[in-house]
C-alpha cells in the first residue's frame, strides 16, 4: 500500500482511504453492522490505515460502527481516523452549522461514538456562510491545542474560503468531490491545495459506483438511494457515462491489465498530493483497492483518458446536487 504524509500527522497515511458514508446506511439503503465492521477490519488488514467518517452518515451510525471496529482491531495508534463537523440534522433534514457551540458539542459526541480520546483529522464538512470563518477556524485551532484533534481539514471549500480560514490556522487537508467524471476542482481548488501543501482527499473516487464497471442500463436505485437524484444516473445521460466506463475498461485492460476501478483510483493518485476515498459495504468490495497500487499513468495515458471522456460524454454534469442547504 502506497503512503503519503499529511502535515502534522506523524503516521504516514495509506493513499487509499476507506470512506464510510454507505456504511452509515442513510441514503444508501440501510446498513448491516456486522458486515460493516468486517469491512473495516478487512481494509485495515489490507494496509489501508485511514478511515473517513462523519456524524451525519446515518446520523451517528457510521461513527458508532467505526468505533466498534477500532475497539475490535485494538491498535488505535496505527489508524488515522478522520471525521467531520458542521452539519446539523433536525427531523432528518440537514443544515450547515459551523458555529463554535456546534463544533464543541459535535467533537464530544464524535469522540464518544468513536470510542477514542482524539481524532487525527477533523474536517469542516461544508462551509457555513452564516458563521465567520475566523470563528470556526479559531475553534478548530483550540481543539488542536487541547489535543482533541491532530490535524485540521475542510471539505467542499473554495480557495477564497480556505484563504479566510487560513488567516487563523493552517489547513492540513481538503476534501472535495473528485473523480474522472467530476473534475471541477482542477480549475482552482486543486492548484490552490497543491501550491499550499494541503493534501487532497478525493471523495467519490468511483463516482458513487459508476466507475466500478458493474452498472448496466437497467440498474435500479430504490428507497433513499441518493443516486435517484443524481443526474448522471438518469437516461439518456446515464447511457453516455456507461459508454465511457466501457471504453475506460477496455483502455485499462489493454494497456495495464487492470479494471476500470483501478484506473479511476490510479488517475487520482497520479494527479498530485492526493488520497482516494474508497467506499465499501462488504469485505469483498475493498479487496480490489490493492489493484491501484504500484503502477503509473503517464502524460500520454492521461490525454487518452481525456479523449475517451470527450468522445462519449456530450452533456457532463457535476456533483452539485449533493450540497446541503444553508440555514
Amino acid at each position: 500500500m502506497e503512503t503519503i504524509q499529511i502535515s502534522s500527522i506523524k503516521l504516514p497515511a495509506s493513499r487509499i482511504c476507506l470512506g464510510t458514508w454507505a456504511i452509515g446506511g442513510w441514503m444508501w439503503g440501510g446498513t448491516d453492522e456486522k458486515e460493516s465492521i468486517d469491512t473495516i477490519l478487512a481494509a485495515l488488514n489490507l494496509g489501508i490505515n485511514m478511515i473517513d467518517t462523519a456524524p451525519v452518515y446515518g446520523f451517528g451510525v457510521s461513527e458508532e460502527i467505526v468505533g466498534k471496529a477500532l475497539q475490535k482491531y485494538g491498535q488505535r495508534e496505527k489508524v488515522i481516523l478522520a471525521t467531520k463537523v458542521g452539519l446539523e440534522w433536525r427531523d432528518d433534514k440537514i443544515v450547515r452549522n459551523s458555529s463554535p457551540e456546534r463544533i464543541r458539542k459535535e467533537i464530544e459526541d464524535s469522540l464518544k461514538r468513536l470510542q477514542t480520546d482524539y481524532i487525527d483529522l477533523y474536517q469542516i464538512h461544508w462551509p457555513d456562510p452564516k458563521v465567520p470563518f475566523a470563528d470556526t477556524a479559531a475553534t478548530m485551532l483550540s481543539l488542536l491545542k487541547e489535543g482533541k484533534i491532530r490535524a485540521i481539514g475542510v471539505s467542499n471549500y473554495s480557495p477564497a474560503q480556505m484563504d479566510e480560514f487560513r488567516k487563523i490556522t493552517e489547513i492540513q487537508a481538503s476534501q472535495p468531490p473528485y473523480n474522472l467524471f467530476e473534475r471541477e476542482i482542477d480549475k482552482e481548488i486543486f492548484p490552490y491545495t497543491e501550491k499550499n501543501h494541503i493534501t487532497t482527499l478525493a471523495y467519490g473516487s468511483l463516482c458513487r459506483g459508476l466507475l466500478t464497471g458493474k452498472m448496466k442500463p437497467d440498474t435500479q436505485f430504490t428507497g433513499d438511494d441518493l443516486r435517484k437524484n443524481d443526474p448522471k444516473f438518469k437516461m439518456p445521460r446515464f447511457q453516455e457515462y456507461l459508454n465511457a466506463v466501457k471504453a475506460l475498461q477496455e483502455f485499462a485492460q489493454k494497456n495495464y491489465g487492470k479494471n476500470v476501478m483501478a484506473l479511476a483510483e490510479r488517475w487520482i493518485l497520479d494527479k498530485g498530493h492526493t488520497v482516494a476515498l474508497r467506499g465499501a459495504r462488504n469485505p469483498e468490495q475493498i479487496q480490489s483497492a490493492k489493484e491501484a497500487m504500484g503502477w503509473k499513468l503517464d502524460a500520454n495515458a492521461m490525454q487518452q483518458i481525456d479523449r475517451i471522456l470527450q468522445d462519449n460524454i456530450k452533456n457532463p454534469v457535476g456533483p452539485e446536487f449533493m450540497a446541503p442547504p444553508e440555514r
